[in-house]
């Protein structure tokens, strides 16, 4: 009997015992320090292997990175197959130049709307195509108005009674003149005025000429119509010079001034290039942006430019020193700005930065960095991307400047 418990003694201290390695071997398995995430979606993490839940594909095993929660260790495989590189930084000093693409547009200064003086019928328009080139003292259109036949006919009669009495009748002499007056108001020339004293037969129709030189931007009336006073008919535009219309980002307007001057290069004459003035900077932004309309004057006397054509402008300020990185070094989005550095061998550190001015290629750091930092410089994207592969979160994420 005394045999017989015996045996069942050892025998249920041997299951136990078993159980207990089994136990500790399953918790080994459970906490071998690996889940598993999907490369697309890293923000998946789960305890088994399978398919993403977003995207449907197989999930990635990963190893849990024990780091700090702005920290990541890289091998030095992973180094090196993503091209990072460090670089201790100091202050530099950085010659600012700003280029911007611009648009030559008609200076509005130089446009010019030819109109009616009187109500009447169009009869005739001499010039109909836009971008035809228009002279001084050329003819543009023929009108039919009742209002100048009556001043036509108003000055003729005084010119006639003048002559009757020799030209000695002060009140006659009086309208004569009120009738000049009312023909020039019309906008009929002193020639054509002459010409009605020695016309036998009055025409009720009236031609009228250009006073300016331009092409044509837009014919406003058509042969038909009945124009009211004031009504225009053509529109003409001189583009012996012209306006560069450049956007510049608010960050950089102050950096900008009235008569400042700036290298100008075009696209379609890159032999053309010039030096021009700051002529105007809007006091507003662009509706529904952060930029900034500012114009320079282009001398164009051989009229080789036309409106539309681009041009990069190159504005050149007094040096600037601070400390300067490669743009691609700092990571931004809508909240914060942060650069990578490498606090030891393949172990990088997320910080948080304030940014300032962007120098060909460079981007200020206003923060401060101590000395002998070591900076990502090359890379930082494939890290980030890295960090949140494994840790399904941002760097960033919580952090407050």
């Amino acid at each position: 009997m005394k045999n017989s418990i015996k045996i069942s003694f050892l025998i249920l201290s041997i299951l136990f015992i078993a159980s207990c390695n089994n136990n500790k071997e399953m918790d080994s398995k459970a906490n071998d320090g690996t889940y598993y995430t999907c490369s697309m979606d890293p923000q998946i993490r789960e305890d088994k292997p399978g398919k993403c839940p977003i995207c449907h594909m197989e999930l990635t095993k990963v190893k849990v990175d024990d780091s700090k929660s702005n920290e990541i260790k890289l091998s030095d495989q992973q180094i090196k197959l993503g091209n990072i590189k460090t670089a201790t930084i100091e202050e530099s000093q950085n010659q600012m130049e700003q280029n911007f693409l611009g648009v030559l547009t008609s200076n509005q200064n130089n446009v010019n709307v030819l109109s009616t003086r009187a109500m009447g019928r169009i009869e005739k328009l001499f010039v109909k195509t836009e971008g035809a080139y228009v002279k001084v003292g050329q003819p543009i259109y023929e009108i039919y108005s009742e209002d100048i036949s009556v001043a036509k006919r108003d000055y003729k009669s005084a010119f006639l009674q003048l002559g009757l009495t020799g030209g000695t009748d002060k009140n006659i002499k009086g309208i004569f003149e009120a009738s000049k007056q009312k023909l020039l108001y019309f906008g009929l020339t002193n020639t054509q005025i002459e010409a009605l004293k020695t016309t036998k037969e009055l025409s009720p129709y009236t031609t009228f000429y250009s006073n300016y030189a331009g092409f044509v931007s837009e014919v406003l009336m058509q042969e038909g119509s009945y124009a009211m006073e004031g009504s225009p008919i053509l529109k003409l535009v001189d583009l012996s010079s012209l306006w560069l219309e450049v956007q510049v980002n608010a960050n950089y307007i102050n950096d900008i001034s009235l008569g400042k001057m700036a290298k100008v290069s075009f696209v379609d004459f890159p032999e053309k290039a010039m030096n021009a003035k700051v002529s105007f900077i809007n006091a507003e932004l662009i509706s529904n942006s952060r930029l900034v309309l500012v114009r320079l004057d282009i001398p164009n006397p051989a009229l080789v430019f036309k409106p539309g054509m681009q041009a990069n402008v190159s504005l050149v300020n007094k040096p600037l020193k601070g400390l300067f990185i490669p743009i691609d070094a700092v990571i931004q989005d809508e909240k914060a700005s942060y650069i990578w550095i490498e606090k030891s061998e393949g172990k990088f550190e997320n910080r948080m930065v304030e940014i300032g001015v962007e120098i060909n290629g460079l981007i200020e750091i206003k923060s401060n960095i101590p000395k002998n930092t070591k900076i990502v410089i090359s890379g930082a994207y494939l890290i980030n991307s890295e960090y949140k592969f494994r840790k399904g979160s941002d760097p960033m994420e919580g952090m407050k400047m």
